[in-house]
């Protein structure tokens, strides 16, 4: 989730060029190839909590599996009852010209929703995450630009200023401008702010908790709040457990029959 992906580059292999003299466009491939491992499984906790302090927790289960520039996961909702065995089914292609895939089971309903790319800037099942939010971002669909250099919890970061190069991309995301904190050890997105179309909001995301899990940084608790002037009107706390890369994931895992099934 939020997710921007694939295989680490270390400062050390860029040679000579130190971590001041990379350009924009190298700290943008470094942080889109960065590894966020393969073959994975994640137990979540979803907390949505509204503008008077209510609390809804639900709890998750993810899998996915890496297929080089692409990526499948299925997440399974198995509390509470009235999200038990909802399903959610995403296919990221690294292709720029190709639209990411997503499929919503509804078990009230039966059957499966395929989200439509005008309904990817919309909630995803109440939280401050969009079905956009759910997908790694195309970094050829954005111009960048560094804003500046700061720190975040004592960790040195780049902000990115990010501006979707097309009315689609904006429409698909909800997004028409965002601000990405890269931290410059490891490349992780670690806080973001984005800019809504929607009524003058604006959505920050912020990573509490980053550990390193068999060798993959992994963020295991996101907040994301949004606001409208001061006021937060919404936010959600995500988490991950007993996250584990190498499992045995089979292809025909990451099918719609899988989440009509469940698990």
């Amino acid at each position: 989730m939020f997710n921007f992906k694939k295989t680490l580059v270390t400062a050390a292999m860029l040679l000579p060029l130190t971590l001041s003299a990379l350009s924009i466009d190298e700290i943008v491939k470094n942080v889109d190839d960065r590894d966020t491992g393969d073959n994975s499984t994640a137990t979540m906790t979803m907390t949505l909590i509204d503008k008077g302090g209510n609390k809804r927790i639900r709890s998750m289960k993810k899998f996915a599996k890496d297929y080089g520039e692409d990526t499948k996961s299925v997440i399974f909702f198995l509390s509470p009852s009235d999200v038990k065995n909802t399903a959610f089914l995403t296919y990221d292609y690294g292709d720029a010209s190709k639209d990411d895939d997503q499929w919503l089971y509804l078990p009230a309903l039966k059957k499966s929703k395929r989200i439509a790319s005008s309904d990817k800037s919309a909630s995803f099942m109440g939280s401050d995450f969009t079905y956009s939010d759910m997908t790694s971002r195309t970094i050829e669909d954005y111009t960048y630009k560094i804003a500046k250099e700061s720190k975040v919890n004592g960790k040195k970061v780049w902000i990115i200023e990010s501006v979707p190069k097309t009315q689609k991309t904006v429409d698909e995301t909800g997004y028409k401008k965002s601000f990405m904190f890269v931290d410059q050890d490891n490349f992780v997105v670690i806080r973001a702010m984005h800019i809504l179309v929607d009524g003058g909001k604006k959505k920050y995301m912020d990573v509490k908790s980053l550990e390193k899990i068999d060798g993959v940084w992994v963020a295991t608790k996101i907040e994301m709040k949004t606001k409208k002037g001061k006021q937060t009107v919404h936010a959600t706390i995500l988490e991950l457990q007993d996250s584990k890369f190498n499992q045995n994931l089979k292809d025909s895992f990451f099918t719609v029959r899988t989440i009509e099934k469940g698990l």
